[in-house]
């Protein structure tokens, strides 16, 4: 159809509307009847709609057409004052409607931008969108006036009476002319359009428009009315998608993702409330072997019967996430660590109640950690807490009830915290960043040292750890400390110079923690360029991780100069003689001797005597004579087992 003939039509069906008897309904009409059963005298609403949107859509799609039949009133000073002699401007409307919605996310946003070009473009009294609510059977209704001020009520679907609610269950528009029904004082006086929100056949709610000649833009109400509607629908596949990204499907609880986003917000909540927060860590003990022997199956039924005995017993602010595979973190804000510990002891209290077939009770380590005791950082935050988790298995069960540590209940360097430590770093946080290495080296210059005890202890598990990155010197730090206690003795020093030595031997190759491990673990001989990072190890661990801690800077020239050779060929500053201390002299032929007894990828171990004859080749030149001398006289007394 040409535009000429759009134009007769139109005219045609807007003729029809000045001449015919269109009835206005008033509030307190029934109006459940359909507008299509109304007499054949009155006007076919529907097939005006219909008419009316087929020419929205024309106009719509001839933008560039300068269309001068101008079809509708409107844009007066009052709103409530409407002339015939100025149609809309489709194409300013629509670009108007494009800018002030595209940028929106949420239906509040939707809403008041519809209502503010509505009333500065088709001059309406107000408006008002009601949204139905699935579970109370109600209509939430927001109206704004002209000024833009908002008004809400509840209409429920029993008042069957209402305009709204017989416009939402009819599917079908509804024309008033008064507007009583809102109930709202100092509302104006107008006429009143009741057009259903639909998207995919669906019901969604209503828009409601307050203006004198709104069944002149029936067409182009029911246009908005549509896209509003989907926007909705929009929103809310979007919040879904949402919900169901950061949601376990077995568990209903948060995912991992999920868990750290909620983290991170209470974090930093607690921190602007400065409250204590704590984490519990639950993990199912033994689920491999039952994933195994019994099938996967009935591992999912033990990790949703933790899931669920979590979400009845945590409060409605605490979050709860499937941290691991098997394992469920639960974020407690405002509670500190003997609260957490209680909530932990009450769950796997409750889930020592629960038998399981083929299984029994679920059995479950547990681990605590607490903003801002035990630290600030998050990340460091759940490596706490697992730690404690893998202490709690460690430790296994009293009285068959579930181990519960806290990270405040156990001293960092015992064996089995160490290794949780390590064991925590390698599973979830290497690909992260956070270096166990770098971690123990903070960790052992920020610990307050007690006792010449605690001192040792720290020492022995920081050495013992170095070791671990060398499968091929395992145990080596140890034997060179007992070697050079071994030779200090021998040649008569103090007690306490025994001592210190002891230690600081103890510590010689801490510099390797900052030794690449493709370096460190080469089982070949090292290429030049290797050789020269592997000769950092002394200044590393000297500058590094001694020069830190005040308390150990009587060892750092043990450390530093323990590699290097009495006619100054050695590293890292080429001494000689005695500019050498006699403390790291001591160390050199104690390290020597151990490297030489010990296997290699390379070679074999040698054998006492054979390693004693290489320290006489090298005493004068590599090695103090004095001390070669000594040591070899007490070689053969020490224990040569690695």
């Amino acid at each position: 159809m040409n535009k000429n003939n759009n134009e007769t039509e139109t005219k045609k069906t807007v003729k029809q509307r000045q001449t015919a008897p269109i009835r206005r309904k008033n509030a307190t009409d029934p109006i459940n009847r359909k507008l299509s059963n109304q007499p054949a005298s009155e006007i076919n609403m529907s097939s005006a709609i219909e008419q009316e949107a087929n020419n929205i859509v024309a106009r719509i799609n001839n933008f560039n057409v300068k269309n001068h039949n101008r079809l509708y009133g409107g844009f007066m000073t009052d709103p409530r004052v409407h002339t015939n002699n100025t149609s809309i401007d489709y194409t300013e409307l629509i670009t108007e409607l494009d800018r002030a919605l595209k940028d929106k996310n949420t239906i509040h946003e939707l809403f008041t931008a519809v209502h503010n070009v509505l009333c500065e473009k088709l001059s309406s009294v107000y408006t008002a969108f009601g949204v139905f609510h699935e579970k109370s059977k109600c209509i939430n209704l927001k109206l704004f006036n002209h000024a833009g001020s908002p008004y809400s009520s509840k209409i429920f679907l029993s008042d069957d009476k209402n305009p709204i609610v017989q416009c939402f269950t009819s599917v079908e528009p509804v024309i008033l002319n008064d507007n009583n029904f809102l109930n709202i004082p100092y509302l104006p006086k107008s006429d009143v359009l009741l057009i259903p929100l639909i998207s995919l056949k669906r019901c969604k709610g209503v828009m409601i428009i307050g203006k004198d000649d709104a069944d002149s833009h029936i067409g182009l109400f029911s246009f908005l009315s549509n896209y509003c509607a989907m926007f909705m629908d929009n929103v809310e596949l979007r919040e879904m998608a949402g919900k169901y990204a950061n949601t376990d499907n077995l568990t209903g609880l948060y995912t991992h993702r999920g868990f750290q986003e909620v983290l991170t917000s209470e974090l930093q909540r607690a921190e602007a409330d400065n409250t204590e927060l704590s984490i519990i860590m639950f993990d199912i003990n033994n689920i491999s072997k039952i994933n195994r022997e019994l099938g996967h199956a009935k591992g999912d039924e033990i990790i949703k019967l933790l899931a669920e005995k979590i979400k009845q017993n945590i409060r409605s602010n605490d979050k709860a996430g499937r941290y691991g595979g098997d394992e469920i973190a639960v974020v407690l804000p405002d509670t500190n660590t003997a609260d957490a510990k209680y909530l932990a002891e009450y769950i796997t209290y409750t889930l020592s109640c629960c038998f399981v077939d083929d299984v029994g009770p679920v059995k479950v380590s547990v681990g605590i950690s607490t903003y801002p005791d035990c630290t600030k950082d998050q990340e460091k935050l759940l490596i706490l807490a697992e730690q404690a988790m893998y202490i709690s298995q460690a430790k296994g069960y009293k009285e068959g009830m579930s181990a519960i540590i806290s990270s405040s209940d156990f001293n960092f360097w015992d064996d089995a915290a160490l290794n949780s430590f390590a064991e925590v770093i390698a599973k979830r946080h290497a690909q992260l960043g956070i270096n166990f290495e770098d971690e123990l080296v903070h960790k052992f210059n920020n610990e307050q040292i007690v006792s010449q005890n605690h001192l040792i202890e720290m020492v022995t598990s920081l050495a013992g750890a170095i070791d671990a990155k060398d499968p091929y010197t395992k145990g080596h730090s140890t034997s060179v400390s007992r070697y050079s206690e071994a030779l200090a003795r021998a040649i008569n020093l103090p007690e306490e110079e025994v001592q210190r030595i002891k230690l600081g031997a103890l510590l010689h190759d801490v510099g390797k923690i900052g030794i690449p491990e493709n370096v460190l673990k080469k089982p070949s001989h090292l290429s030049d360029d290797e050789w020269q990072i592997m000769k950092q190890h002394p200044t590393i661990g000297a500058e590094k991780v001694l020069a830190p801690n005040e308390a150990l800077h009587d060892l750092i020239p043990m450390v530093k100069y323990h590699h290097e050779h009495i006619d100054g060929s050695g590293y890292p500053d080429k001494l000689k003689g005695d500019e050498i201390p006699l403390s790291a002299r001591i160390v050199a032929v104690a390290d020597a001797f151990h490297a030489l007894i010990s296997d290699r990828p390379y070679r074999k171990g040698l054998g006492v005597e054979k390693a004693c004859e290489i320290l006489k080749m090298g005493a004068g030149t590599q090695w103090d004579s004095d001390l070669v001398r000594h040591f070899i006289a007490i070689a053969p007394s020490l224990s040569t087992t690695i």
